[in-house]
């Protein structure tokens, strides 16, 4: 995988993970679709770029994912094709299960992976039409292990990991790849903007989040693993990283760890 002359598409890249992607590939020579909901943000990212006219903003909702057939289309004419989807947007949460509206359950799920799987399905037929394309999801490490007040984030990731073995195995034969990429602690604003009980955003950086890695070191291990086709990256800490081989291995020893969590 080599990303020289390729087209790629970034969703959530007006901040964090998606910027830092966004900054990173525009040093190189390809061409940039940048999407989130929030267009005046897009155009501060894009100023930051390297190689601006090669740079375009697309405007989108995840949660409104009966509209991403039409922004596939015009992602697609907007340079012409698309090599690479970078599945990046998405919201986090912060409280416990029953303190948890269904409502909010629901936006979440909407987002992180009705959204998703809407804008890869709208991508797909010209994936295979082409015999060739690139999907890479952010997922987390939580959409491997379950941890205390995450009750439906991590639900939304576990559905993505599931949603995505699955096509990685149907396309195979079409040339199409699936990245799943799970980030541990990562210094963005995703701890700010996650969702509590009622819907309302926790308004504050978890400290675990703040001490985490840069967005920038994140975005440098995500793009070598999508350069090595690599299935599967869990890119964070030791003890996150490790808690995933834990629980294959030691799944009751995982378990007593994860009620001893702080859960205030």
């Amino acid at each position: 995988m080599n990303f020289d002359h390729k087209v790629i598409w970034i969703t959530g890249a007006s901040s964090g993970i998606g910027k830092s992607l966004a900054i990173e590939l525009s040093k190189k020579s390809t061409k940039l679709i940048l999407s989130s909901r929030n267009e005046s943000k897009l155009n501060e990212v894009k100023k930051k770029c390297k190689n601006q006219e090669n740079i375009k903003i697309l405007p989108l909702d995840l949660e409104d994912y009966n509209s991403l057939i039409n922004k596939t289309k015009e992602a697609i004419v907007l340079f012409g094709k698309i090599d690479v989807l970078f599945n990046n947007g998405g919201i986090s949460q912060r409280s416990l299960a029953k303190d948890t509206t269904i409502a909010v359950d629901k936006k979440i799920m909407d987002i992180n992976y009705l959204g998703t799987v809407a804008l890869t399905k709208a991508l797909l037929p010209y994936f295979i039409q082409q015999n060739s394309g690139v999907f890479v999801v952010t997922t987390s490490i939580v959409g491997k292990i379950g941890t205390p007040l995450r009750s439906s984030y991590a639900a939304s990731k576990h559905a993505l990991h599931g949603f995505f073995d699955s096509l990685r195995a149907e396309v195979y034969s079409n040339n199409i790849k699936v990245t799943l990429a799970c980030p541990g602690f990562v210094q963005t604003n995703v701890s700010i903007n996650a969702l509590t009980g009622d819907g309302t955003p926790q308004n504050k950086m978890d400290n675990a989040t703040n001490n985490g890695l840069t967005s920038v070191a994140f975005s440098k291990k995500l793009l070598k693993a999508v350069k090595k086709e690599k299935q599967e990256v869990y890119i964070g800490g030791f003890k996150e990283k490790l808690a995933v081989y834990v629980k294959r291995f030691f799944p009751k020893l995982l378990a007593k760890m994860i009620r001893k969590m702080a859960v205030t």
